[in-house]
């Protein structure tokens, strides 16, 4: 008894793995539309007259109608979408070829050399060779990529490619520089037959999943470059104590002016200033400065501020632009008397202005 049932049992198996192994390709259902035939046309006896036709409702054979495939023939599986997954990407409308187009994301790399290493990366991480064919024009080609299936079943199974296909990959740059376009074609094609063809929907999808393939991995080498900035700039001081143009004291902050300007207010409510006027045209704040208290329990419970230790006053906050470096900032700081704060104070007072004027942990 228990041999029948471990025989019913491998007979089981093997039809739903004959059945779980029909194409997905097609319909499934009746196809009778292509049987129909177009009835005959009315007889008129004499001598009465012919009524006039119209051929709007005329039923014509499937093979009359469509050049391509009918009936089981017909690939029903939805087409293949090129995904801009990665930040600026777009694709070019109407068009089948697997192609993307990239713009400018980083404006401190490179986007054809940022787009080519995060190439070569994602096809040698997969185990496949990567080789350059044409440097001038771009055009780059990847060794054999494997698909395995299982044979058999049970503790007789096994692994056997499949198909094999390899992959062009050609980069076409703007004359500015800032749009990259990748374009994927399959070059060579094999299966476990020995057939070197391939349907034209089938290599379609095959080009449109190896680049989704790349483009997800550039989206991935965008973040992790983003990330490592990040915190680079989390760890980097970029404030230092110099001098203005006319000889002063001053805080050089490594960042444009506007954004200077901007983020102030948020230094100033944290730190104990209280703006009272501005002149925006010539880039001052006038603040009011009153010494924070904090009370026993904020000690306690680790919120208390850092405290600048300078007198309770009123200042002049000073912004400029560096005339050599552009993207840096020359703060310039006057008590109410407009006497400019030493360099002494500046350097007393650095460990905890430093962090402020950087805007690192400033809600």
């Amino acid at each position: 008894m228990n041999r029948r049932i471990f025989i019913f049992s491998l007979l089981s198996l093997s039809i739903s793995a004959c059945s779980s192994n029909n194409s997905a390709k097609q319909a499934s259902g009746d196809f009778d539309y292509i049987k129909i035939k177009e009835t005959a046309q009315l007889v008129i006896p004499p001598p009465l007259e012919q009524p006039n036709y119209k051929n709007d409702y005329k039923v014509a054979s499937p093979e009359q109608i469509f050049a391509g495939p009918v009936g089981e023939k017909i690939d029903v599986r939805a087409p293949a979408l090129v995904l801009p997954i990665a930040a600026s990407t777009r694709v070019e409308l109407n068009s089948s070829a697997a192609k993307i187009w990239f713009d400018q994301v980083l404006d401190d790399k490179n986007l054809t050399e940022f787009v080519l290493a995060a190439l070569k990366e994602k096809v040698t991480s997969d185990g496949v060779d990567f080789t350059e064919v044409d440097s001038d024009k771009h055009i780059y080609q990847s060794g054999w990529y494997h698909k395995n299936e299982e044979t058999g079943m049970l503790f007789w199974s096994d692994t056997e490619t499949k198909e094999s296909m390899r992959f062009q990959y050609q980069l076409e740059t703007k004359p500015h520089g800032r749009s990259v376009a990748l374009l994927v074609t399959l070059i060579d094609y094999k299966n476990k037959e020995n057939n070197t063809e391939i349907d034209p929907i089938d290599k379609q999808r095959a080009e449109v999943s190896m680049l989704n393939d790349v483009v997800g991995y550039v989206d991935y080498k965008y973040r992790q470059y983003q990330k490592e900035n990040h915190l680079m700039r989390a760890t980097q001081k970029i404030v230092s104590i110099g001098t203005s143009e006319q000889g002063e004291p001053a805080y050089i902050i490594e960042m444009e002016k506007d954004n200077v300007w901007a983020n102030l207010p948020r230094f100033f409510e944290k730190y104990g200033f209280e703006i009272y006027d501005l002149n925006e045209s010539k880039n001052i704040y006038y603040v009011n400065f009153v010494k924070p208290e904090s009370s026993l329990w904020d000690s306690i419970w680790g919120d208390a501020q850092p405290v600048i230790e300078i007198e309770n006053s009123k200042y002049q906050f000073v912004l400029s632009t560096d005339k050599e470096q552009t993207d840096k900032t020359i703060l310039t700081i006057y008590d109410e008397a407009g006497n400019v704060l030493s360099n002494e104070v500046l350097t007393r007072i650095f460990d905890v202005v430093e962090p402020g004027l950087s805007f690192r942990n400033i809600n």
